[in-house]
């Protein structure tokens, strides 16, 4: 029901910057979305989630993992189908394959929840992956 394409990865320089976007298919359920990334061998790690990308939900709550705060943003133009991951200052650590991911059905029900929905197991519906890479 959900289609997720992911672009925008690329190869920076540390201290680069890089935005990445999601398109997704339009659906009618509430629905969180999320940007995660995987480094081979690795569980996926949770970046940044936002609820309210579903017609009939009107917030815009956002959680941002700690390895990323302050330097990544998440956002979305929802005229456009499109889900953002602003990412400034790269390190070299944050070199994986970046993910958008969706769930139907879900919101954050406070902050403590909203940090538990950076888990990967909770989304259902997962874009391909862009890669990014941040070199010394």
């Amino acid at each position: 029901q959900v289609h997720l394409v992911e672009s925008g990865g690329g190869s920076v320089q540390a201290g680069g910057s890089l935005t990445l976007s999601c398109v997704y298919s339009q659906y009618s359920y509430r629905a969180i979305m999320g940007w995660f990334r995987q480094v081979p061998g690795k569980e996926r790690e949770g970046i940044a989630a936002r609820e309210g990308v579903a017609a009939i939900d009107n917030d815009s709550k956002t959680v941002v993992a700690d390895s990323a705060k302050g330097r990544f943003t998440i956002s979305k133009d929802h005229a456009k189908n499109t889900l953002y991951l602003q990412m400034n200052d790269l390190k070299p650590e944050d070199t994986a394959i970046y993910y958008c991911a969706a769930e139907l059905g879900s919101a954050f029900y406070s902050d403590a929840d909203a940090r538990r929905k950076l888990a990967a197991d909770l989304y259902s519906f997962w874009g391909r992956g862009t890669q990014v890479t941040v070199s010394s």
